[in-house]
C-alpha cells in the first residue's frame, strides 16, 4: 500500500545518516516504554468512542512497529516484509476454517483450534499457560492466566465458587493481618486480587476495564467533594471523619443525578 511504503520510507529517512539525531540513537529498550505509552491511548481511544482519535493513536502504534523493524532491518535480523509475512502466516495457519478445509460450529470451535494449533507450534514441551506476557498490568494478566487455563478444565464450574473463594481469602487476609504476618498479608492480598479477577472474568467481564472504571469513578467523586468543601471555606484536610463521610456521600448523590438526567437528556433527544 502506498502510504505504508511512504510510512517506511519516512522512518528509513529519520533513521539514516544526516536523518533526526533522536531516532538514530534509539535502540529496541530505549523505546520499549512508547510500544506500551500508544497501545494504552489506542484502549484509550477505544473507551472514549472518538473514531478520529482512534485513528490517529492505531497510527503513533504502528510507526512504533515501523520503528523496531527499521533498527532491526539495520542489524540484519529481520525487516518490516518479515513482520507482515510473520503474521500473514501467522493468521492463515491458525484459521483453518478460513483457509482450510476445517469446518467450525461457532466461536468456542475457533477457540479451541487456536489453542490447539499455537499449542502444536510451541512443541510438546509448552504449557497452556504459556504467551502471556509478564510484562501485562497484573489484573489483566490474572485475567489471561486464568481464561488459558480455563481452556484445559482447570476453572471454577461457575462464579457461585468464584465468590466462595473470594470469601476464603478475604478470610484468609482477616488471619494473616490479625497475626501481624506483613509476608503473609502481601500474600493473601495477592490471593484476594487474583480472586476477584476470576470472578470478574466468570461474569464476562474484563476485571482491568472494572477497576479502571471504578478509579474514575472515585476521582469523579473526590473532586466533587474537595470542590463543595473548597468552595465553603474549609478544604477536607480540615474535615472531621465525619464531615468528609457526609461530603462524600453528597458528592455520590450529585454525581448520580447528573448521570441521570444526561440519560434521560440523551433519551429525549432520540
Amino acid at each position: 500500500m502506498e502510504e505504508f511504503d511512504r510510512l517506511v520510507g519516512i522512518m528509513a529517512r529519520l533513521r539514516a545518516p544526516g536523518g533526526c539525531p533522536w531516532d538514530r540513537e534509539q535502540d529496541h529498550r530505549s523505546i520499549r516504554k512508547y510500544v506500551l505509552e500508544e497501545a494504552y491511548e489506542v484502549a484509550e481511544a477505544i473507551d472514549r468512542g472518538d473514531a478520529h482519535e482512534l485513528c490517529g493513536e492505531l497510527g503513533d502504534l504502528l510507526l512504533q512497529v515501523v520503528f523496531h523493524a527499521e533498527m532491526a532491518r539495520e542489524a540484519g535480523t529481520f525487516d518490516i516484509a518479515d513482520v507482515c509475512r510473520a503474521i500473514c502466516d501467522k493468521m492463515e495457519r491458525r484459521h483453518p476454517h478460513v483457509f482450510g478445509d476445517v469446518r467450525v460450529e461457532g466461536a468456542a470451535d475457533v477457540l479451541h483450534n487456536w489453542e490447539r494449533i499455537k499449542a502444536g507450534e510451541r512443541g510438546p514441551a509448552a504449557s497452556a499457560i504459556d504467551g502471556v506476557p509478564r510484562s501485562l498490568p497484573a489484573l489483566q494478566r490474572a485475567e489471561r492466566l486464568g481464561e488459558k487455563a480455563g481452556r484445559v478444565g482447570f476453572d471454577w464450574p461457575g462464579p457461585e465458587e468464584v465468590l466462595a473463594k473470594v470469601d476464603e481469602e478475604r478470610a484468609e487476609l482477616g488471619r494473616a493481618i490479625a497475626a501481624g504476618d506483613r509476608a503473609a498479608v502481601e500474600e493473601e492480598i495477592g490471593d484476594l486480587f487474583f480472586a476477584a479477577a476470576s470472578l470478574a472474568r466468570k461474569l464476562d467481564l474484563e476485571p482491568e476495564l472494572a477497576l479502571a472504571r471504578a478509579l474514575d469513578r472515585f476521582e469523579a467523586r473526590f473532586r466533587c467533594a474537595e470542590e463543595t468543601a473548597r468552595a465553603s471555606g474549609r478544604p477536607l484536610a480540615d474535615r472531621s471523619a465525619e464531615e468528609l463521610d457526609r461530603l462524600w456521600r453528597d458528592a455520590k448523590r450529585q454525581l448520580a443525578g447528573a448521570a441521570t438526567r444526561r440519560l434521560a437528556g440523551d433519551t429525549k433527544d432520540r
